[in-house]
């Protein structure tokens, strides 16, 4: 398949213009330079989508956000921790399409309120407060079940938008990505709900490209990543009224748990690094729960010769800086 085939499949598919043009791709010479050489280094910049601050969030809420359009619904009900990046796009594009957002946030309710927090309160979202992130699902359904005794029309987001409707935003992403510099030979980029990398996977695979794309665990274990993207990029080629199995060979599900430390959203000593390194280098900012582990993961495969010079080696920013003012 051309990307301009799948482009027009996926057209096919209501969707919510909230990425616009396509994002930049740049180099990255001077941390390259840093390094001391080794593969050519790219980074595709989602953390510049101009939509509520970017990151791969909107490209998923692209497609799901329409879809509850399409469903007529007028409240948006999604959960994550007290700072999450896809809350907060939530809750915009909820503010975008005239409707309600309720967000399901495991945390405390005393805390300052930066940062995501506080552009939630801005975007005008409720925010219900669990204690852990056991509790966030059930709770989920009990506020659907409320909002439609009110006589409203709930539509539930999974976390992260990370099921097959949402994958779709990235299998587009990556169509855009080749059409801008044609297909590099290695992705790297922060995984964790999964949605990105099966959008990412199941995009090489129409396309039947070589490309390697390496997820970098944000918190779960590869076992337990790998199942969930397995699942969510069957369901993209069902979706697509596509036979699963025609495409099951082609671009692995690798995801890569050693950089993870001591637990989600816990700095390590190699994130914190590749924080300081990329901004000073080319001044561009990572955040810390997600983009920085997914860089520090890149920066030591670099330093280690794990590429070789011949290759290029993108780095997908998936945005989420808003975290460094919290």
């Amino acid at each position: 398949m051309q990307p301009a085939e799948l482009r027009d499949r996926l057209s096919r598919l209501p969707s919510l213009p909230l990425v616009g043009a396509p994002t930049l791709v740049d180099p990255l010479p001077r941390l390259s330079a840093v390094l001391g050489g080794g593969p050519r280094l790219l980074i595709k910049r989602d953390d510049a989508i101009p939509f509520a601050f970017g990151g791969n969030k909107v490209r998923k809420l692209a497609f799901v956000g329409a879809h509850a359009r399409f469903e007529e619904a007028d409240t948006l009900i999604t959960a994550g921790g007290v700072q999450s990046n896809h809350a907060r796009v939530t809750a915009a594009t909820a503010a975008k399409l005239g409707m309600r957002a309720i967000l399901v946030a495991n945390g405390d309710a005393s805390s300052a309120v930066t940062a995501n927090a506080l552009l939630d309160r801005l975007l005008g979202a409720e925010v219900v407060y669990v204690a852990s992130r056991d509790q966030r699902a059930s709770t989920m359904l009990e506020i659907a079940d409320r909002v439609r005794a009110d006589g409203r029309r709930p539509y539930i987001i999974p976390i992260g938008a990370s099921i097959p409707l949402g994958a779709l935003g990235f299998v587009l992403a990556l169509a855009e990505l080749v059409e801008q510099i044609g297909a590099p030979d290695i992705i790297m980029h922060s995984t964790s709900s999964g949605g990105t990398q099966a959008g990412l996977v199941a995009g090489c695979r129409l396309l039947g490209l070589p490309t390697r794309v390496i997820g970098v665990s944000a918190d779960a274990p590869a076992p337990d990543l790998q199942q969930d993207v397995r699942a969510i990029v069957r369901g993209v080629f069902e979706l697509l009224d596509l036979d699963p199995d025609a495409f099951a060979r082609g671009t692995s599900i690798d995801v890569d748990d050693r950089f993870v430390g001591n637990g989600y959203g816990i700095p390590t000593d190699e994130s914190r690094e590749a924080i300081d390194l990329l901004a000073l280098t080319e001044a561009i900012f990572l955040d810390p729960t997600y983009t920085a582990k997914a860089m520090a993961a890149l920066i030591a495969s670099v330093r280690q010769q794990r590429f070789t010079d011949k290759q290029t080696v993108l780095f997908w920013h998936t945005g989420g800086q808003v975290a460094l003012f919290a």
